[in-house]
C-alpha cells in the first residue's frame, strides 16, 4: 500500500487505548479550557484521524508563515496549508497543558489535550500575508478569506491528544471515516489501485461519469469517493442530502465491490488550488493512489482559474513531494452527438450546443420548482431526493 506522507506509517492523534484515553478525559476536567472555533475543530479532527499525518499537533508562527510562502515546514516538511489554532482568547501560556473544547457540539466537550509549546502574538500583516498566499486574494467576500481573517490574532501552538470526533461520528455514522478505517477496508477489499473522488456537492451524471473514466482509464480496483461533512457557505447543499444522493446513485448505478463512499470532518477553506494540493496529501494519507482533480477544484466564485487547482502540482509541488498521482480531469457533460457523458477537450467538434451543461443557479431554481433536471444531466433517483430537499426548504 502507499506510504503516508512524511513517514513510513501513519501517526493518528487519536487516543484509541481504552485505559489511557478515560484517564485523560479525566485530567481534562481539570485543566485549564480553550474553546475552540471550528476551523480549529476541525485541524484536531483530520490530526486525530490521521489525515494530516506526519503533524504532531498546531504549527507555530515560523511553520505557518513558511507554509503559507513556500508549502514546506521551516524544517523542510512539503505542507500546502498551515494547520494552526488562531484564537481571541487570553491567558494561555507556554508550558501549559489544556483542554480543548469543542464549539460545534452542546455543552462544548473536550475535543483534545494539548501542551503549549507557544502562544504568539499574530499581527495583521501576517495575517493578511497567509490569507493572500493561501486564497490567493484578500477580498472579504471571499468566504475562505472572510473565516480565516476573523479567527483571531493569537496562535496557539503544541502537540495534541485527540480524544473526539466531533459530531461527525455521532452524525455521520455510516460515512465518517478516518484514514485509518480507509485503510484497513482497502486492503479487507483487495484494492492496490485506488482513485480518490473529493466532492463537497450531491454527484450528476458528469461527476459519475468522470469517477468511471477514472476507473477505466487508470485500470483501477476501486473508487473512494470522499465527502466534506463541515460547514460549507450558505447556499451549498448539507452534508446528509449529498450523503443520500451519492448513495443512491453508487448502490443503483456502480457493480459492487468498485466504491467505497466515506466522508471526512473538515470544514471546506474554498482555498481553490492550495486545497486541491491539502486535498491530495490527506488522500495519499487515507491510502489511494490517485486522485481526481477536475475543472475549478475547491473553488468559489471567479477566484480561479479553472484549472489552477492541476497547474499547482506542476508549478508549486516539487518532484517526490508526493507520492499519489492526480488525474486531470476536464469538465464533463453530456454530448447530444455521442450520447453519453464525455470530457470536453475529447469532443473538438462539438459546440457548446452540443452539451447538456446547465449552470447551479438553473438546476437549483428547476429542483426548487419540483422539476427534474434531464436524465442526461442527473439521474432521476438523486434528482428526486433533492427535489424532496428544496420542497422541505421552501
Amino acid at each position: 500500500m502507499i506510504k503516508p506522507h512524511g513517514s513510513e506509517k501513519l501517526n493518528p492523534l487519536f487516543v484509541y487505548d481504552t485505559e489511557a484515553h478515560h484517564a485523560l478525559l479525566k485530567e481534562a476536567e481539570t485543566l485549564p479550557s480553550l474553546l475552540l472555533n471550528s476551523a480549529a475543530a476541525a485541524n484536531a479532527v483530520m490530526l486525530g484521524a490521521g489525515y494530516f499525518n506526519p503533524l504532531p499537533g498546531y504549527m507555530d508562527l515560523a511553520d505557518a508563515l513558511s507554509v503559507a510562502a513556500d508549502l514546506k515546514t521551516a524544517s523542510g516538511l512539503f505542507w500546502p496549508v498551515p494547520i494552526i489554532n488562531l484564537t481571541k482568547e487570553s491567558g494561555i501560556e507556554p508550558g501549559q497543558r489544556i483542554a480543548l473544547r469543542d464549539p460545534n457540539v452542546d455543552g462544548n466537550p473536550v475535543l483534545a489535550i494539548m501542551n503549549v509549546e507557544g502562544v504568539e502574538t499574530v499581527k495583521d500583516e501576517q495575517i493578511q500575508l497567509m490569507a493572500e498566499a493561501i486564497f490567493g486574494t484578500l477580498d472579504p467576500k471571499h468566504p475562505g478569506v472572510a473565516v480565516f481573517t476573523s479567527l483571531g490574532n493569537t496562535l496557539v501552538s503544541g502537540p495534541i491528544q485527540v480524544l473526539s470526533f466531533s459530531y461527525f461520528q455521532s452524525d455521520f455514522p455510516d460515512t465518517f471515516r478516518t484514514a485509518v478505517e480507509i485503510r484497513n477496508e482497502i486492503t479487507e477489499r483487495g484494492w492496490n489501485k485506488v482513485v480518490a473522488f473529493q466532492t463537497r456537492n450531491p454527484m450528476h451524471r458528469a461527476h459519475e461519469e468522470l469517477c468511471r473514466m477514472a476507473l477505466e482509464r487508470l485500470d483501477a480496483d476501486g473508487i473512494v469517493i470522499h465527502m466534506l461533512l463541515g460547514k460549507v457557505k450558505e447556499g451549498d447543499i448539507p452534508a446528509p442530502v449529498r450523503d443520500a444522493c451519492i448513495r443512491k446513485m453508487v448502490e443503483v448505478y456502480f457493480p459492487k465491490n468498485t466504491v467505497m463512499v466515506s466522508g471526512y470532518g473538515f470544514d471546506m477553506l474554498y482555498a481553490g488550488p492550495r486545497e486541491a494540493v491539502l486535498h491530495a496529501v490527506f488522500r495519499q494519507n487515507m491510502g489511494a493512489t490517485h486522485f481526481i482533480v477536475g475543472r475549478d477544484h475547491a473553488g468559489v466564485g471567479d477566484y480561479y482559474g479553472p484549472f489552477d487547482g492541476q497547474s499547482i502540482f506542476d508549478e508549486k509541488v516539487p518532484e517526490g513531494a508526493l507520492e499519489i498521482e492526480i488525474f486531470r480531469a476536464d469538465n464533463t457533460a453530456f454530448s447530444k452527438k455521442l450520447g453519453r457523458v464525455v470530457m470536453m477537450r475529447e469532443a473538438p467538434d462539438h459546440t457548446p450546443e452540443d452539451f447538456i451543461n446547465l449552470s447551479g443557479t438553473k438546476v437549483r431554481a428547476m429542483l426548487s420548482e419540483g422539476i427534474a433536471p434531464p436524465p442526461e444531466f442527473s439521474r432521476p433517483e438523486v434528482a428526486q431526493i433533492l427535489m424532496d430537499y428544496y420542497r422541505s426548504t421552501l
